[in-house]
């Protein structure tokens, strides 16, 4: 397991851009030197966890939960085929394009060990938005992605450091409760009725996931409770 490709983007004007600056950083290209790791703050404050890699859309992406993405180059292949055309390494915008490990398996709370300091946390899959929709170009991209459960995985950054292109990837510790990155994107998307399946990752868990899971819960609660 290593990483085949570390990607940063620069900001740009596009007009699909979703940012109130009218910029996106989702044309991720791969770097060849070292890159620097860091928790990038909460959610509106920090963007990226990557030196170099632009977060335009604080509203939306970036912060601590989403410090990292990181997309399996086996699925990247996978929709190659689907789609006919080529799809380099960094086109789903990923910051860390994988070799080796079956990120839809992997589960919340895992960690990874990338060279010697960096320490990662899987928090959730990639919910697709309209400008990943318009960056690939592909007409209902969402729905498509969304029913593939193919996300990849976002990260927080438990321990900074430097990370770079060819790097080992090892799992340094893997939790027993079974809620993998794919099941709780399914449960935050399309399948509702899965959430309370993931609670038992509370402690790794996305705070948006977690707090619709306890949500769903308490209505469940709600209409269970004699003289509701």
């Amino acid at each position: 397991m290593h990483l085949l490709s570390v990607n940063v983007g620069r900001p740009r004007p596009e007009e699909y851009a979703g940012s109130p600056s009218g910029t996106t950083g989702i044309h991720k290209e791969p770097v060849d030197g070292p890159v620097r790791v860091t928790d990038p703050g909460p959610r509106g404050q920090g963007g990226s966890g990557l030196d170099g890699d632009a977060v335009c859309d604080l509203r939306h992406h970036g912060g601590s939960d989403q410090a990292v993405y990181a997309y399996a180059r086996e699925d990247l292949d996978g929709w190659e085929h689907d789609l006919g055309r080529p799809l380099p390494s960094g086109s789903f915008g990923e910051n860390l394009t994988t070799s080796g490990i079956d990120l839809n398996e992997a589960l919340i709370g895992e960690r990874w060990r990338i060279g010697p300091d960096v320490l990662l946390e899987i928090t959730s899959g990639r919910i697709p938005c309209r400008t990943f929709q318009a960056r690939l170009g592909e007409p209902g991209w969402v729905k498509r992605f969304t029913r593939q459960a193919t996300t990849g995985v976002y990260l927080r950054v438990l321990a900074p450091g430097e990370i770079r292109t060819g790097d080992q990837l090892s799992v340094a510790h893997r939790p027993d409760h079974g809620v993998t990155a794919s099941l709780a994107f399914r449960a935050v998307t399309l399948e509702r009725e899965l959430l309370p399946r993931i609670l038992p990752a509370a402690d790794a868990l996305h705070a948006e996931a977690l707090r619709l899971a306890r949500e769903y819960v308490a209505r469940l609660n709600d209409r269970t409770t004699p003289g509701s």
